[in-house]
């Protein structure tokens, strides 16, 4: 943006060479880019100044979260709070006694618009603008057209805020309406192009059509000519995405939509539109009426509550307290002193000040940056060593490292739409996903409530780039929405597994769900967590039959399973019947169940005697509950139950099935013998038999 030096000296009267000027704005956060010397102004009277020799023009590069320095005043306003200057207004005053305006204002979208007012100027005369005028525009890029439509230029340069004239006597029904353009609606802007502007994009309309396009441009049917005599002066606060959505769908860019989309200043917003009126009296004559405002959503200002200590803790500085109160005021923020911290209330120009940084942001820039001493970063240094959670999830991954599977580390996102692939229920809690306000692609707009979806697209990554053999699993959090202010993180395990089934010399027979068990009971063993249970799943993703939830003595831990029909094809792989194992585990309940200490006992000096048992069960009875009810027998001699045989076929009814346990009967004191092994085994098996409502095989 390029600024005039000599129009910035009418607001503060500065002294200081260009070059210092510069600095100090530059340091500031207002990077002067250039510096360039051109003509002098013709100044008249009203504006303070004669005329000058030459003038110094600035190449300012205001930051997008500046808003409030895209303007001369803006500029001014920083330029007296580093100098520490009064800043003088220029004059606003249209006087008093003025005539009602003929023009009334109505504002339909407030949700878009939430102030509108306007000024009437009758009987003025279009001409050439004062030299001075014509001047000052063309210094900063502006070419001069007349004296209505430069004097809204020059105030837009001078104080930031975008206005626009139109012709009174061609506004039908002598109102102004503000609303959505609605369907099929066209009109013509001041460039002579035919718009087709968006339904839910904000016109300016007459008591019949659209007369403009709010805050980006006029339209032709109301511009001011040469022989218009009669204006109706805008100046409102239109929502900055409404703005920026509007103009980047028109393809239509202005000095006006460039200020509209970046935030403008409701309150001022009348100055602004006095020190039009003002100007256009001065350069054309005519008669002021009446301010119309229409005020609908008044703005209401954010405080913030800031800790002396906070401030000079953060800059590393010792301020005095009257020091970052004075900062503060000079750049028009009221402050109120409340013995260890203070209220910040921010101008409408500084909606950005929130929160106890910005405040600090904009007290080390003004105190300067050079006048902050450099320090030595100092940090609390832990000694290195790992709280006992941290431990136990670093054993945790040790162990699965040692049964071959590698660390995937992905991101906390996902796309909601891998819930539908995995078939989740409506109602299942991994649907109370949290959508993410800013995400990096729009395919991963929300946190992930469940790791599988990330290391299925592992899988496809690795096997699209020929890996036959894939073994990940990942330790991360869960994000769940509870319905409180926060979601609930939960801690999960989750894995993957897929071996390709090619031919090999080494004969591998073993099922990939019992592979991937096997590890998982040995990551278990590792951790010395017994005491855990299988049972049919029923994740609507996992292969019924092929599926089992994990269970320990409080419930549900998690599930293991093999990749149902549907969902391998959903994913489109081009592979012959593949077999991809996945499971998850909740941790924080893992976590819970590991033993920290470990007891250790003499190795058995006496022999062990063995008995099976083979027994005929009904099809529903699960292995994992027989083998519950072989601890539920009470025996001192009875040292372990293993299940070694499953049958279901030939010379089995069909609803039947055989299961064959090996019973470890020893003693601690003295070598058993067949005589004490023998009523011991016959109650465990008439208890059994009981218990599951099964016979002996054979019998």
């Amino acid at each position: 943006m390029r600024v005039s030096l000599n129009w910035i000296k009418q607001f503060a009267a500065l002294a200081a060479p260009p070059q210092e000027i510069a600095d100090r704005l530059t340091m500031a956060g207002l990077e002067i880019e250039g510096i360039e010397k051109v003509a002098g102004d013709t100044v008249i009277e009203i504006e303070g100044m004669g005329k000058t020799d030459h003038d110094m023009i600035f190449e300012v590069n205001v930051t997008p979260n500046r808003p409030d320095c895209l303007s001369i005043l803006g500029i001014a306003r920083e330029v007296a709070a580093a100098f520490r200057l009064p800043l003088k207004m220029p004059r606003t005053d249209v006087g008093a006694g003025l005539p009602a305006s003929e023009i009334s204002v109505e504002i339909i979208d407030t949700d878009l618009c939430n102030r509108y007012a306007g000024r009437q100027i009758s009987g003025v005369t279009v001409g050439e603008s004062p030299q001075w005028l014509k001047d000052r525009l063309e210094k900063c890029g502006i070419r001069a057209i007349n004296n209505i439509v430069d004097v809204t230029n020059y105030v837009l340069l001078e104080f930031g805020h975008p206005l626009h004239a139109f012709d009174a006597d061609r506004l039908a029904g002598r109102k102004i309406r503000v609303a959505r353009a609605g369907k099929g609606t066209k009109i013509t802007t001041l460039d002579g192009v035919e718009r087709d502007p968006q339904e839910d994009s904000l016109l300016i309309w007459d008591g019949k059509s659209p007369v403009a396009v709010a805050g980006v441009m006029g339209g032709q049917d109301s511009a001011v000519t040469e022989t218009t005599k009669n204006i109706f002066l805008e100046s409102a606060y239109f929502e900055p995405t409404s703005i920026r959505r509007t103009s980047k769908q028109l393809g239509l860019r202005s000095e006006s939509s460039y200020r509209f989309e970046r935030g403008t200043d409701i309150e001022f917003l009348e100055k602004a539109l006095d020190r039009a009126a003002f100007l256009m009296r001065e350069t054309g004559g005519g008669t002021i009426h009446q301010m119309v405002d229409v005020y609908p959503v008044k703005y209401a200002p954010v405080s913030t509550e800031v800790a002396y200590r906070r401030i000079n803790q953060l800059l590393g500085t010792q301020i005095e307290k009257q020091e970052i109160l004075a900062i503060l005021e000079r750049i028009g923020i009221a402050t109120e002193d409340r013995g260890e911290t203070f209220v910040v209330t921010p101008p409408a120009y500084l909606r950005d000040i929130r929160h106890t940084v910005d405040v600090v942001e904009e007290i080390a820039r003004l105190y300067g940056f050079g006048n902050i001493p450099a320090r030595i970063p100092r940090t609390i240094l832990s000694d290195g060593n790992l709280n006992q959670r941290e431990a136990d999830q670093q054993r945790i991954k040790d162990a699965f490292r040692k049964t071959g599977f590698s660390e995937a580390i992905n991101y906390s996102f996902m796309n909601s739409s891998d819930l539908d692939l995995l078939s989740v229920a409506s109602d299942d809690e991994r649907r109370k996903h949290i959508a993410v306000m800013n995400p990096l692609r729009q395919e991963d707009g929300h946190m992930r409530t469940t790791l599988v979806p990330s290391l299925i697209q592992n899988f496809l990554h690795n096997i699209s780039r020929g890996v036959r053999d894939i073994r990940f699993y990942e330790l991360s959090k869960v994000f769940i929405d509870e319905g409180g202010q926060l979601p609930a993180e939960k801690l999960r395990l989750a894995g993957i597994f897929y071996r390709d089934k090619s031919p090999s010399i080494w004969k591998q027979d073993l099922p990939g769900f019992f592979g991937v068990k096997g590890a998982l009971e040995a990551v278990f063993e590792e951790l010395r967590i017994g005491s855990l249970s299988y049972t049919m799943s029923a994740e609507n993703f996992l292969h019924k039959g092929k599926a089992a939830d994990i269970s320990g003595p409080e419930g549900k831990l998690g599930y293991i399973g093999e990749l149902s029909p549907t969902v391998i094809e959903r994913l489109d792989l081009k592979i012959s019947k593949p077999e991809i194992i996945v499971f998850e585990l909740d941790l924080d309940r893992i976590l819970g169940l590991m033993k920290r200490g470990r007891n250790y006992c003499q190795i058995p000096k006496y022999p062990a005697i063995e008995r099976d048992m083979a027994i005929v069960l009904d099809e529903a009875v699960s292995a994992a509950s027989v083998t519950a009810y072989f601890g539920e027998y009470a025996s001192a001699v009875i040292e372990s139950v293993e299940l070694f045989d499953y049958y279901k076929g030939k010379n089995m009814p069909a609803d039947k099935k055989s299961l064959a346990f090996r019973v470890i009967y020893r003693s601690a004191d003295r070598t058993l013998t067949d005589a004490e092994v023998e009523p011991v085994h016959q109650g465990l098996v008439e208890f059994i038999l009981a218990k599951t409502g099964g016979a002996l095989r054979g019998v």
